[in-house]
């Protein structure tokens, strides 16, 4: 693990944002085999073999989770956005999140990586 990641994750201010931070750099830690993070555009990037595999980035409203290589891929509309090479959910306060679904998508989305 990354120490400006770490002292990223520490540094944000609501509880609820640190929580899930944490528990999506742990979901991402997990599911793909030797990845590497780093602080890259003041965002946590999760990399591997130097291709983006994910990014967190913490907002005023919403921590969003962006996975890269997501073409081809079937994604909920409802709970995604973006073009067909990435796409990012937004988590508010108080959402649930199906952390299980997250990580079968980024572990398909980084089969190729």
């Amino acid at each position: 693990m990354n120490q400006a990641v770490t002292d990223y994750m520490a540094a944000i201010s609501d509880t609820w944002k640190v929580e899930v931070s944490e528990r999506l750099r742990e979901l991402v830690h997990n599911t793909i085999p030797d990845v590497a993070e780093r602080l890259q555009y003041k965002k946590p990037h999760f990399l591997k073999n130097g291709k983006y595999a994910a990014v967190i980035s913490v907002a005023k409203s919403a921590v969003s989770f962006t996975i890269f290589n997501a073409e081809g891929l079937e994604w909920p509309e409802t709970l995604f956005e973006g073009p067909p090479e990435r796409k990012t959910i937004k988590i508010s306060a108080g959402q649930q999140v199906d952390y299980a679904a997250l990580a079968s998508l980024l572990k398909q989305a980084s089969v190729g990586l």
